[in-house]
């Protein structure tokens, strides 16, 4: 086994051209073998094998900064970067992450785990390389699927400009760009893509530049001709090069060869160049090569069926969007937004059943939420499902194109609350604190699957402003009740206790008040329904004989629902001898499952529990 002598990359670059090719066949049977148990994102590390191992045969990752798009294609890095041993880890609670983390690796320039932003970090680190007089290269991988969030031609548009020496990878895995690449294009970039044209290419400018005028006419006009043909032959080449890139390529991505050879290239170009690589998602695994969105981000599976190991149940994502289907079929002004996550966000079917008015924008939160406003303007009731930690992008839009005309727009929050092993980057832990802050906005958080249908009702033809719906990912648990969207609900009686909570957390919550009154600790349980807005009475009506209060949420401590309702106590002239403000805390929680990870900020019962019995033992 080659893969098993791999210590350092530096060991990669010892390999012949036969090593080599084995050690990616032995790449993809690792990939399939680990990612089968812990569950991750298959489909697009198996596209980027080849592309992996040429980059450490070029580069020295230690020194030379590779940046990661998203950073979901990471994984074939981390093994060759001395993390193998760990890679049952992956995902896991105090494992490896399955994102870049520089605090796992110095080989992991920058953290990742978002769209659109490679170029632009990229960019920064050339800047300092160049202001601080250091020498090493600096590389950008960016998929085609980032290349459709703005964010990605902000930071190319000023890195061509720049004139910095950095390398922009594409990675095409034949989606937006491939589309536009005919046969005779194909050709020619085949040809550009030859050793026999960089040598020709070469001396062509060694033998026309000079101080002869003749010389200089005969390379100005020849320039003329080639640039011509390029605009007219190769338009996505153009694109890039009117930006100021030299590129090159496609170039096919499985050759590991010809991606050594150019990557070697465009090292030695002294300025930006963007490398456009043609890949499949899923190589050499049939089930992820004939299913990629399946295997896209999978749970563990049977790798010689590619069957899952658990089946799945019915989640809040697809019980949203069997709702949002029938209430479509009732009024033809309801219409359906997505980010690149049609069946993330569960609206797979929406999309089948009404195609006129379905629109996924690709990578670009911003553009929906402001395409959003323009349709509640117009008439039209728009649903835009988004992931809570991806509309952190559309804050602006919300208050500008939104708050501001106080449009009827419905936002359907996924992943709210911890989200387990995707860690840090996919935590939705901001939503109730910069939601709360958009005027005019209502914030609903059902705590059941018939709890969200009815929400989405509500919001859908009751609510006249924004509103957002806000529900967590994975099924639903113990509390199967439905309240309607009135402020608060009551779920159980007690008078040593109160403990206030929303979404799924009642769960724990109830949970809590059972293990208490076994030791004889009567604990009120109200559930908030609407987290905004929040006013002093309604406060006022809901801490009704409350002395002592925790506050349980899974979002971070600054801005979180608990501190607004003390503030509101306040004002309100309720007073509280005891207060517990228990969320995450003031730091984001990295991977695990999300019974872990309540379980290590004491937000599950046991946790909920025991502060209060900490608290009655205080007093």
């Amino acid at each position: 086994m080659i893969l098993e002598k791999i210590r350092d990359p530096e060991d990669i670059k010892l390999l012949n051209s036969a090593q080599v090719d084995r050690l990616c066949r032995e790449l993809r049977d690792f990939l399939v073998e680990n990612v089968s148990k812990t569950g991750g994102h298959l489909a697009s590390n198996l596209g980027v094998v080849e592309l992996t191992v040429a980059i450490h045969r070029v580069f020295d990752t230690s020194k030379d900064r590779l940046v990661f798009d998203v950073g979901h294609q990471c994984y074939c890095h981390k093994i060759l970067t001395g993390r193998q041993s760990l890679f049952h880890t992956l995902r896991q609670l105090g494992g490896l992450s399955g994102f870049p983390k520089p605090y796992e690796s110095e080989h992991d320039a920058f953290v990742a785990g978002h769209a659109s932003n490679s170029v632009s970090v990229a960019l920064g680190m050339a800047h300092a390389r160049t202001l601080l007089h250091e020498d090493y290269s600096v590389i950008a991988l960016i998929g085609d699927g980032a290349m459709t969030g703005g964010l990605s031609f902000e930071g190319l548009n000023d890195a061509g400009a720049s004139g910095e020496p950095m390398i922009v990878i594409l990675n095409d895995n034949g989606m937006s760009i491939d589309a536009n690449v005919g046969g005779l294009s194909r050709h020619l970039s085949r040809l550009r893509s030859e050793e026999g044209y960089n040598n020709f290419k070469r001396w062509y400018k060694d033998k026309l530049q000079g101080d002869s005028p003749a010389k200089k006419h005969l390379y100005n006009v020849s320039s003329h001709v080639k640039h011509w043909l390029k605009s007219n032959l190769l338009p996505e080449s153009t694109m890039f090069e009117k930006m100021g890139f030299s590129y090159m390529g496609p170039v096919n991505g499985h050759d590991v060869q010809k991606l050594t050879q150019m990557l070697t290239w465009a090292k030695e170009k002294n300025g930006p160049v963007l490398l456009h690589v043609l890949t499949e998602k899923g190589r050499g695994y049939s089930y992820a090569r004939q299913d990629p969105e399946r295997f896209h981000g999978t749970p563990p599976f049977d790798p010689a069926t590619g069957e899952p190991l658990r089946q799945s149940k019915p989640s809040f994502s697809s019980v949203f969007g069997e709702a949002l289907v029938e209430l479509a079929r009732e009024d033809n002004r309801i219409c359906a937004i997505t980010a690149a996550m049609t069946s993330g966000t569960g609206l797979s079917r929406f999309a089948k059943e009404f195609p006129n008015r379905f629109f996924d924008v690709g990578i670009a939160e911003g553009h929906a939420v402001a395409m959003a406003g323009g349709m509640a303007k117009q008439g039209l009731i728009p649903v835009f499902a988004v992931y809570s930690s991806f509309l952190q992008r559309g804050f602006d839009m919300l208050i500008h194109d939104i708050s501001l005309d106080n449009l009827h727009a419905v936002f359907c929050v996924d992943r709210a609350g911890l989200v387990g092993a995707d860690g840090q980057t996919h935590h939705g832990c901001f939503d109730p604190a910069f939601l709360s802050q958009v005027p005019g906005m209502t914030v609903l958080c059902p705590s059941s699957f018939s709890e969200l249908k009815e929400m989405l009702h509500f919001a859908l033809f009751s609510v006249t402003g924004p509103v957002t719906i806000r529900y967590p990912r994975g099924a639903e648990s113990v509390y199967k009740g439905c309240s309607l969207p009135v402020q608060f609900t009551p779920l159980r009686e007690g008078s040593d206790f109160t403990v206030l909570t929303y979404g799924i957390l009642v769960n724990e919550a109830l949970k809590a008040a059972d293990i208490l009154e076994k030791t004889g600790i009567s604990v009120r349980v109200l559930k908030l329904n609407r987290i905004a807005p929040l006013s002093a009475d309604e406060v006022c009506a809901m801490l009704k004989g409350t002395t002592r209060l925790l506050v349980l949420e899974d979002c971070l401590d600054a801005g979180c629902v608990g501190q607004r309702v003390a503030a509101l106590a306040l004002e309100a002239g309720v007073k509280l001898d005891k207060l517990i403000l228990r969320n995450c805390g003031s730091t984001l929680p990295t991977e695990g499952s999300v019974e872990q990870l309540y379980s290590s900020r004491k937000l599950d019962g046991v946790g909920v529990a025991a502060s209060i019995e900490e608290a009655l033992h205080e007093q």
